[in-house]
């Protein structure tokens, strides 16, 4: 009988689990987008202070519910001696985040470099992609317009496949939610392609 409940139980709060990786060279801001992603959507989540994050080395994780399914995130560490890494967790992934430092304007040719490294891999076809162009709270931060004209050259290794580009400010959370909403309608959208894992609450 306890079988048989727990397996009804089962049906009934199972969600499909899917994993987003944030990408980017080292400093870009992508622990700063992951938490002010938990903050907005995870109710009793506090936080860190944001001004004392650190250069990620390894692999920050974070997981949010919306929109019926549940969210994961691997925040991977940017140096160059870490992006080897990256492709690890590719085959198991449903969707991208690749975030810019926009305000770097002498390592946005490294970030482009970084960026058609990881676009190109065979395990990454199909797979949504959102190109964020960050820290446009900085008044020297290059315009999304301007990022979009130095990676138009990388469009033919994009593919078919949903792609989005935004400005945000991860440190003012300017940007986040439009952020998470554009990769949870893809993900939901690209489920035939690329199915989830099961999840209990």
């Amino acid at each position: 009988m306890f079988s048989l409940f727990y397996g009804l139980w089962k049906y009934i709060f199972k969600r499909d689990e899917f994993y987003v990786l944030i990408l980017g060279l080292d400093n870009a801001g992508k622990t700063t987008f992951l938490e002010q992603t938990k903050i907005k959507f995870n109710r009793n989540y506090k936080g860190v202070n944001l001004n004392k994050i650190t250069t990620t080395v390894g692999l920050n994780i974070g997981k949010i519910e919306y929109k019926g399914i549940v969210m994961n995130f691997w925040d991977l560490g940017g140096q160059h001696e870490l992006q080897s890494l990256w492709d690890k967790y590719y085959a198991e992934s449903h969707g991208i985040i690749f975030i810019i430092d926009s305000a770097d304007i002498e390592r946005i040719e490294e970030s482009k470099a970084a960026f058609e490294n990881m676009i190109t891999n065979e395990h990454l076809v199909g797979i949504p992609l959102l190109i964020v162009a960050n820290k446009q709270d900085i008044l020297e931060a290059l315009s999304l317009d301007r990022i979009k004209s130095i990676f138009k050259s990388s469009a033919p290794q994009i593919g078919k496949r949903d792609i989005h580009s935004i400005s945000v400010s991860a440190l003012n959370s300017q940007g986040i939610t439009e952020s998470i909403d554009w990769m949870t309608n893809c993900i939901k959208r690209n489920v035939p392609s690329r199915p989830p894992n099961n999840a209990e609450e």
